[in-house]
């Protein structure tokens, strides 16, 4: 059995369906890559699992931890688990660190909300966990605020305060997208060390192709509120099937190559309130037909390993997967 599973998880706003259906299922000690432009849902499919979303969303389908239903449940039950069992960490610190109060006393208000630390006990483990996610001299530096610490350091703690519940998953969205390339590296690195050391499970969201290839053992492509592909990040990188991932690998710039034009994928995500009658890919896809814009595909296994939704999949070379993990 699955450790999370979501089935036909679906949400809408003002009765405009943005998610369409999601079945993803996470193991124990997996990570799991979501890939796809903004506005494909992937933010949106973990703020719905977890009860995030603002009143006005309305969520239907399944989302099981260990067999526990969660969609649904008691607040107090959801309550038990956001934070403790699954925590989240999302792409911008500065909007997520209160900025008038020191980081310790954030840190420990996770310890003694999940772990019931307090005083002496809880001042020790925020210290402990601050030198785990590489911020120096941490025992002087528990007293700061937000702003004395830089962008990497403040996303740093951010980790921190996630790993603060010893979480069995951690949804990490995005967070390297504000950090410059380095401190990206840095932070990749600590989650993979930290998911090493801890044995939990991650769900990394990002638009970067490269990132997902570093941290992740699967991957999901999303378009338009559906996951449209998804495989072993190794099989999936070197041959992807479906055109939209197929658009996102040639779009990624060679630094050694020629100067050349990049090949991006025309147009934009289509608007949720005006999603064409087909496939939602279509009307930016090359290989598309008449078919295609009539008729949905599903998402189904292929002979080449994988699922792909698409009618007419096609497949790209080892030089694609290169050019994302370099």
């Amino acid at each position: 059995m699955s450790f999370v599973s979501l089935r036909d998880l679906r949400v809408s706003f003002d009765g405009v369906p943005v998610l369409h259906g999601i079945d993803l299922d996470i193991a124990k000690g997996e990570a799991v890559g979501l890939v796809g432009e903004s506005g494909c849902g992937k933010s949106v499919t973990w703020l719905a699992a977890l009860g995030l979303l603002p009143g006005k969303a309305r969520v239907s389908g399944s989302v099981r931890l260990e067999g526990e239903e969660l969609i649904g449940a008691p607040r107090p039950a959801v309550e038990k688990v956001r934070g403790a069992r699954i925590a989240m960490i999302f792409q911008d610190p500065s909007s997520s660190l209160n900025p008038v109060h020191r980081v310790g006393r954030q840190i420990g208000e996770s310890l003694r909300l999940h772990r019931g630390l307090r005083g002496a006990a809880a001042r020790e483990e925020a210290i402990r966990l601050m030198d785990m996610v590489g911020i120096p001299a941490a025992r002087t530096r528990i007293d700061l605020y937000p702003h004395e610490f830089s962008g990497g350091q403040c996303q740093r703690i951010m980790i921190a305060m996630a790993l603060a519940g010893q979480p069995d998953l951690l949804i990490a969205d995005e967070p390297t997208t504000a950090l410059d390339a380095t401190i990206q590296a840095q932070i990749l690195d600590l989650l993979a060390s930290l998911r090493r050391q801890t044995g939990m499970a991650m769900v990394f969201i990002s638009h970067d192709l490269g990132a997902v290839s570093a941290v992740c053992d699967r991957a999901a492509v999303m378009y338009a509120g559906r996951i449209v592909e998804r495989g072993d990040v190794s099989a999936l990188f070197a041959a992807p099937q479906h055109p939209y991932t197929h658009g996102l690998f040639a779009a990624i710039p060679e630094i050694d190559a020629d100067r050349r034009r990049l090949q991006p994928i025309e147009g934009t995500v289509p608007d949720p309130k005006h999603l064409p009658p087909g496939c939602a890919f279509a009307p930016r896809c090359p290989r598309a037909t008449g078919f295609c814009r009539e008729h949905l595909p599903d998402l189904k296994p292929q002979a080449a390993g994988g699922e792909v939704a698409c009618f007419y999949p096609v497949s790209l070379t080892q030089p694609h997967r290169e050019k994302a993990l370099a």
